[in-house]
């Protein structure tokens, strides 16, 4: 059934016109439209009244004929412009029936020119299921009352109904071309503001990651801080625990300016970056591979998931023996973060319900939206870290 039903919509479909677009038709365009209408009606009015054959009441009736055909083309050029069938068809009778009437009134070019005229208009501007009629019954009329040769009423007919429907084919076009136009545009603006969303929610993202780590590493000291005074530890062990959550701070802020700076490219390698953390965490670090470098997104997930790591480290095993492993692989950076477990006499979940609200599930989130993974477990008595994403 998809067959005849588009068969038949095409045949009952009004022909695409360019709706005034937001460009506006050039100045000169409109001039020269407006210019070869006129000429075209010129030539007309004179070539009827040429030759002095209507004078008196048959001149008057004669212009009452050009005025009530230029009506009628005008109402032919609204009904299709609103897409009416029903008027648009009355008005193409109206024409048939006055152009039938000057040519037995002797005003040959009008009723020729008429003809002519509405079998082009109804090609570009009627469905094809009512233009094809109502141009057959024009030309077929032209054919048999215009007197020429055999050969040139051929010529003129097939050369009209070329010209309608070249007409009507680049009509069509322009109204897609227009189309398209507007589309594409839609799409462009559409894609601007997601890339911009894009933008700002992965601004949101690492804001949020880069203070989420600083304020629970804030916390650990703070709480370990408070824990010392409920237990009446020495006011200098208390005092360095404060100086921690100070200096914390101060890293929260460092790091938010290297994380704007890092969406913008801007950042120091990654493997400077682990090099310093851990020499300040007291921690192992190993390169393996070729240093290559790596994408903002990479790079930062890299950083956030090493930093993640070390703050559990410090919540759930202070004072285990953490090693990082960073290896360069073919198309991947893969990250390891081991440590094994807190030491005998350590309390190691004393600190554990200070979370930073990001911890594993935000890492392994962070490694599937850059199409990598995330692995974490327990191993040999302590935990393991590894991510593994496309640099």
């Amino acid at each position: 059934m998809e067959g005849p039903h588009v068969r038949l919509e095409t045949l009952t479909r009004w022909p695409s016109r360019v709706d005034p677009p937001r460009e506006r038709t050039s100045r000169p365009r409109q001039v020269l439209t407006v210019l070869g209408r006129l000429l075209v009606i010129g030539v007309i009015v004179s070539g009827t009244y040429a030759g002095g054959r209507f004078t008196g009441w048959s001149a008057f009736v004669v212009g009452l004929r050009l005025l009530v055909t230029g009506c009628l083309f005008y109402g032919l050029h609204r009904t299709t412009e609103e897409n009416r069938i029903r008027p648009a068809l009355a008005v193409v009778a109206g024409l048939l029936v006055t152009a039938m009437l000057a040519r037995h009134g002797q005003a040959t070019l009008l009723a020729n020119a008429t003809w002519c005229g509405l079998a082009v208009i109804s090609l570009l501007r009627l469905p094809l299921a009512a233009a094809l009629p109502a141009c057959a019954a024009a030309l077929g009329s032209y054919a048999a009352a215009s007197g020429d040769s055999f050969l040139a009423v051929v010529a003129t007919v097939c050369g009209l109904l070329l010209l309608g429907y070249l007409l009507r084919l680049d009509v069509e076009a322009r109204s897609t071309a227009a189309r398209l136009l507007e589309q594409e545009r839609a799409a462009r603006a559409a894609e601007a503001e997601s890339a911009a969303l894009a933008e700002r929610a992965r601004i949101a993202r690492e804001i949020h990651d880069v203070l989420a780590h600083s304020l629970s590493a804030q916390l650990v000291h703070l709480e370990a801080a408070r824990l010392m005074l409920d237990g009446g530890a020495d006011r200098e062990q208390v005092r360095e625990r404060v100086v921690a959550a100070r200096r914390m701070a101060q890293d929260g802020l460092a790091e938010t300016r290297q994380a704007l700076s890092a969406l913008r490219g801007e950042f120091t390698p990654v493997g400077e970056f682990l090099a310093e953390l851990t020499q300040r965490e007291e921690a192992a670090f190993v390169v393996e591979g070729t240093a290559r470098p790596l994408n903002a997104e990479a790079g930062l997930a890299v950083r956030r998931t090493a930093q993640e790591s070390l703050t559990n480290v410090r919540k759930h095993a202070p004072g285990g023996r953490v090693t990082l492993r960073l290896a360069y692989l073919e198309g991947t950076v893969e990250l390891e973060v081991r440590n094994s477990g807190a030491p005998r006499g350590e309390a190691p979940g004393e600190l554990a319900d200070s979370g930073s609200g990001y911890g594993l599930l935000g890492m392994r989130e962070r490694a599937e939206l850059l199409g990598g993974e995330l692995l974490a477990g327990p191993d040999e008595g302590g935990w393991r870290v590894l991510l593994r994403v496309p640099r």
